[in-house]
């Protein structure tokens, strides 16, 4: 779903720690000026794996291009990295500039990132050279083992969240029992971050997401932005990175705690596109763009994948709302670029496709359930069955986006281009809503859905007017709109 202007929306800030971090000043002749300073940080770590990045800042004279290297001392490497050319011979590892990021005025200040894998220790580097000139390093913490997260307030509720996996078309528990996933979005972290407001849109403590429970709602859906996410450069420090990773691990827990499944899904991202249905012409993640993009969406996935792959409570969506049909000239274009990615006819940045996105979550070791949606906007799934991606788990669910104004939005076209995907996979609607401020088009929509026992949730839980953005609610201790009271009563009598 796009999202109404976001001038008068409040916000509440979500942040945690940085995992470890070293400045490291280049060594200059004594009393002159530093020529440069290299800050490292490590922004996630798991047991096996971590997310890092550098950023390096030219004091001396404008540079055309640039070489960082440092050396590992307990057998970390690097995996894959952004923004920069990674490479690793033996403990040492180099970063080199890509085409767009070589030129470093005087002043000047650039990132990059990377993921690794680690064992026993993962202590920072203690030397840095830039263009071959030596950095001094003022020692700094090394990170520990598990990275400090915030408990939720309350003890879990009396209702475990199942670790869900894929029968047939069917999700099921750890004893093999169906599973609906049914409830609500909360928008927020997709935007207020990149935005430079905040990280979540309005309250996410235990009160707010115990409003949620109290619908009776088992699943609250969570957009993100693969930018704030990899704490890239343009993003504000104080929400990016591993505060951003923080808060939204926060947000999973509490979610989880009050009985709800998670899904962590992958919103806004990088790349510029101005072709037809353009939501915005910046290349940053600062709008639904058409595809996810190959430069930052695998190792954004990698990274959520490592997270969370020991809680397969969590589900993960892969993509909001493709939309290469929109770009390209025939549908056939679409569905290809939409499985493989590349370059895609009419869309000016590389593609991820959703066959490497799956196997950069299983790269990771992760097991959990994907959701995968298909073209305009996930409205329509006619060739989904048809492109699907490979998993090698099984663990593949198709997501399905409808409103009111969509054009698969009559039970004739459900019947016609969903029961078949629904007959032969998991189908969730992972949004569901209408822009009337009434209800009539979703009670529709959930009575489709519930005489097929599938999954369905609400856009969204956020306090917009409903008429520019689909509103469940006009308070955040769960006061439902005219047009949420459908869905919450509705899981109510469900659920109650």
């Amino acid at each position: 779903m796009r999202h109404p202007p976001r001038s008068a929306l409040l916000f509440v800030a979500g942040t945690v720690a940085l995992v470890g971090t070293v400045v490291a000043p280049v060594v200059t002749a004594s009393g002159a000026a530093p020529v440069c300073s290299v800050e490292y940080s490590v922004t996630n770590q798991w047991d096996s794996g971590f997310q890092g990045s550098v950023q390096i800042t030219n004091n001396s004279a404008a540079l055309s291009s640039w070489s960082l290297t440092f050396g590992f001392a307990n057998g970390q490497k690097v995996t894959q990295g952004w923004n920069a050319k990674w490479s690793q011979s033996g403990a040492t590892v180099t970063a080199t500039n890509e085409s767009y990021n070589g030129s470093l005025a005087t002043g000047a200040s650039v990132s990059a990132g990377f993921l690794g894998s680690w064992s026993g220790n993962n202590a920072a580097p203690t030397s840095f050279k830039l263009n071959g000139t030596t950095c001094n390093v003022d020692s700094g913490p090394t990170p520990p083992t598990d990275p400090p997260t915030d408990p939720p307030t309350d003890p879990p509720s009396d209702g475990k969240v199942p670790a869900l996996h894929v029968s047939g078309n069917k999700l099921v528990d750890a004893g093999g029992s169906s599973h609906r996933l049914l409830g609500v979005n909360r928008s927020g972290a997709e935007f207020m971050c990149v935005q430079g407001y905040g990280i979540f849109d309005g309250p996410v403590d235990d009160a707010a997401i115990k409003a949620i429970a109290d619908w009776k709602a088992n699943t609250v859906r969570i957009p993100l932005n693969e930018e704030c996410w990899l704490g890239l450069s343009n993003i504000k420090p104080q929400y990016a990175g591993a505060n951003y990773i923080g808060a939204i691990k926060d947000l999973v827990a509490r979610v989880e705690a009050h009985g709800m499944t998670p899904i962590v899904e992958l919103h806004w991202t990088y790349g510029q596109y101005t072709g037809n249905s353009a939501g915005c012409s910046d290349a940053h993640a600062t709008c639904q763009k058409p595809m996810p993009d190959a430069q930052y969406s695998p190792s954004f996935w990698s990274s959520v994948a490592s997270t969370f792959k020991d809680d397969q409570a969590v589900v993960f969506d892969l993509f909001n709302e493709p939309y290469p049909d929109r770009a390209t000239s025939t549908t056939t274009q679409a569905w290809q670029c939409w499985r493989d990615g590349g370059t895609c006819p009419g869309i000016e940045y590389r593609v991820a496709g959703m066959q490497s996105l799956v196997d950069a979550v299983r790269g990771a070791g992760a097991k959990n359930v994907i959701m995968a949606g298909g073209l305009a906007y996930s409205n329509d799934m006619s060739q989904w069955l048809t492109y699907r991606p490979s998993d090698p788990t099984g663990n593949l669910a198709a997501s399905y986006h409808v409103y009111n104004f969509n054009t698969c939005s009559t039970e004739s076209c459900w019947n016609s281009t969903l029961a078949p995907v629904a007959a032969a996979v998991p189908l969730v609607a992972g949004e569901i809503g209408e822009n009337t401020c009434s209800h009539g088009f979703v009670d529709q929509v959930m009575k489709w859905f519930d005489d097929r026992s599938l999954s369905y949730l609400g856009w969204t839980w956020n306090t917009w007017d409903c008429s520019s953005g689909p509103s469940l609610i006009s308070d955040y201790d769960g006061t439902p709109t005219s047009y949420g009271m459908g869905l919450r009563d509705h899981l109510r009598a469900l659920n109650g």
